[in-house]
């Protein structure tokens, strides 16, 4: 079974490279994050496409922001939209959106963004995770959690620690409470398959930072033992990045039981441009 995880950043804009992915991928399970549509425009839009292809959906959205789906070929069962005492800001956000496919229970999360060291988001961000966390490790024992986390694990997630230095995503609160979520009994399986390698799916549009190579792995798929186990391939398809009109992330994809495409790396193709030195780039928001 392969299962994809893709922020698309607005669904709408990304049709014409979803669809093509899709048939060139064959992913069976698709989580997708930032679809800033309705629930009712989602369908109007790829219903009949991915109908045709064979994948049942179960979307939760709203209008221009937010918003996420679940697209499964080995069935969709039990579908919840949300997370079960999350906080809103103020209100509740089309953030999660979780369903049973093939024996294993699929969530597909979008985390709050956090904005700025200590704000009102920031703390939302983390009050939010904290639901997730209860949720999923209320079982059951067969899961996966894919999608945007907002949050690189570690330094080495990240093309240069310094250049983070008071930016979201990268502090210590919001790395314990990923933490705190992977201590339910999950796996970060890119990261366990490829330990040492230089993985982003994330690059800012401005300044280039595509092609410098100069990234973040924000975008992961957690996994219960019982699927971890049955890992055979996990990478990055930076593929989905290049190009005409892409999302400023690139899919994270996992074959379970068996790798159709052999286990080809962690980063598909490879970055062109070698890693910058440390301090040379600053980020594009940074004064």
């Amino acid at each position: 079974m392969r299962v994809a995880t893709w922020n698309v950043n607005s669904v709408k804009q990304r049709v014409p490279r979803l669809l093509p992915w899709l048939d060139q991928r064959q992913p069976d399970v698709v989580c997708l994050q930032e679809t800033k549509v309705a629930d009712d425009a989602f369908g109007q839009l790829l219903g009949e496409e991915l109908a045709g292809r064979g994948y049942a959906v179960a979307t939760h959205g709203e209008a221009q922001w937010n918003g996420v789906a679940l697209l499964s070929r080995v069935g969709l069962e039990e579908v919840v939209e949300g997370v079960a005492g999350a906080p809103g800001f103020p209100d509740p956000e089309a953030r999660a959106v979780s369903g049973t496919c093939g024996g294993i229970r699929m969530y597909s999360v979008y985390v709050p963004n956090g904005r700025v060291p200590d704000s009102e988001h920031y703390r939302y961000k983390l009050k939010w995770l904290a639901a997730l966390q209860r949720v999923v490790g209320a079982g059951p024992d067969a899961a996966m959690v894919c999608g945007d986390m907002n949050i690189a694990p570690t330094d080495s997630d990240v093309f240069d620690p310094s250049a983070y230095v008071g930016q979201t995503h990268v502090t210590p609160a919001e790395r314990a409470a990923l933490a705190d979520l992977e201590a339910v009994g999950l796996r970060d399986v890119v990261r366990e398959r490829w330990p040492t390698d230089r993985v982003f799916t994330y690059w800012d549009y401005r300044a280039g930072m595509f092609h410098q190579d100069l990234g973040m792995r924000i975008d992961l798929v957690l996994a219960s033992p019982s699927v971890a186990g049955r890992v055979q391939a996990a990478w990055v398809d930076r593929h989905a990045r290049k190009g005409k009109g892409p999302s400023d992330h690139a899919p994270v994809i996992v074959d379970l039981d068996e790798a159709p495409d052999g286990d080809i790396g962690p980063v598909v193709p490879p970055p062109s441009a070698p890693a910058a030195r440390p301090g040379a780039v600053k980020l594009p928001q940074s004064p």
